[in-house]
């Protein structure tokens, strides 16, 4: 559906030439949600412009449907990127419009008769869930309704491609949680592919299938979801990993118990998928002669199945414990000393 192949983007700045993307390779298949992850200046905003050629590029190539974006004309290009609807951060709404007029826009300017405009409008609404408020104001909505609206507008011309940029990171929680299970709706429904880019690792595990890591204009790291969060290879993945498996006092609680006498070697074990569900902490003590002890653990889930770490301690012979590591690896599950010998 999208491919990139060798795609750089570099700016001139007063300081010198900046490169942004970073001669980036890419796949994306169709009916696929995929997410760009990195911090601030890694890049990934640019990279999404560069895919509706918003930015262009300084070399390299941008194909989405079998059209190579680069090679097209200007015309070619206004109605290659009707099939690419847009979300923002900042919602980007016409604040003196309601909200059906806000979703009509891109049909006003397609030269969409009115009558087609108002059922498209009204199909829209009822799909993000905003019946009733077509003749409310932005000023009316709430965070998460505005970003509805911006959803609603961006599937105007039933695109095959959305791109979301932080289409979450304005909004709290609970209305983040509620935007992407709308994503997921809307991707399964229409079969539309969406590309996202953020810097929370949370959307990335929600609604994703395969997630590409950016750092200074590279992919550092990419694969479907779940193999990433499984062994996760750069340094910048294991930190983004870490913002959903493990709460944030994980480090200093096992540094505290492990000054501790008798608290034994302290494990890491990483289930993935079906393992997660394996009454493995029952097998071990049944089997063998060690004592162990849950610290702390977490279970999140992801768009293929859950995704668990849990440290425990463990004393032992210390024959016993290398057999406990053995058969821990055993079940399919992922194990690490973190702590002691």
């Amino acid at each position: 559906m999208i491919t990139l192949s060798k795609l750089a983007k570099t700016f001139q700045t007063k300081d010198g030439n900046v490169t942004a993307v970073d001669h980036v390779d890419l796949t994306i298949d169709k009916g696929e949600i995929f997410g760009i992850i990195g911090y601030s200046g890694a890049g990934k905003s640019t990279l999404i412009r560069l895919l509706n050629m918003l930015e262009t590029p300084s070399s390299g190539e941008v194909t989405i449907a079998d059209k190579n974006m680069n090679q097209l004309s200007k015309k070619e290009l206004r109605q290659a990127r009707q099939e690419m609807g847009m979300i923002f951060q900042h919602f980007n709404l016409l604040w003196s419009r309601t909200v059906a007029d806000n979703i009509a826009f891109p049909l006003e300017v397609k030269g969409m008769p009115k009558a087609e405009q108002k059922k498209r409008v009204d199909e829209l609404i009822k799909l993000v869930g905003l019946e009733g408020r077509g003749g409310s104001y932005p000023s009316q909505l709430s965070g998460g309704q505005k970003q509805r609206v911006g959803i609603a507008r961006a599937l105007a011309n039933d695109p095959k491609v959305l791109l979301c940029d932080e289409a979450t990171s304005a909004l709290d929680p609970k209305t983040t949680d509620s935007i992407l299970d709308l994503l997921v709706d809307i991707n399964q429904k229409l079969n539309l592919t969406i590309v996202l880019i953020t810097h929370e690792m949370h959307v990335i595990q929600k609604i994703c299938h395969q997630v590409a890591v950016m750092e200074n204009g590279l992919i550092v790291e990419q694969g479907p979801v779940l193999d990433v969060f499984k062994q996760p290879k750069e340094n910048m993945t294991k930190e983004f990993v870490k913002q959903v498996t493990e709460p944030e006092e994980t480090e200093e609680a096992i540094r505290h118990l492990f000054e501790k006498d008798g608290i034994g070697q302290i494990l890491q074990l990483t289930f993935v998928g079906g393992d997660a569900k394996k009454p493995l902490m029952t097998d071990i003590v049944r089997k063998f002669d060690v004592s162990i002890s849950i610290l702390q653990g977490k279970i999140s889930q992801t768009r293929n199945g859950p995704y668990g770490s849990l440290f425990v301690s463990i004393n032992g012979e210390r024959e016993l414990i290398d057999e406990v590591i053995a058969f821990i690896r055993e079940q399919q599950v992922e194990v690490e000393v973190v702590h002691g010998e």
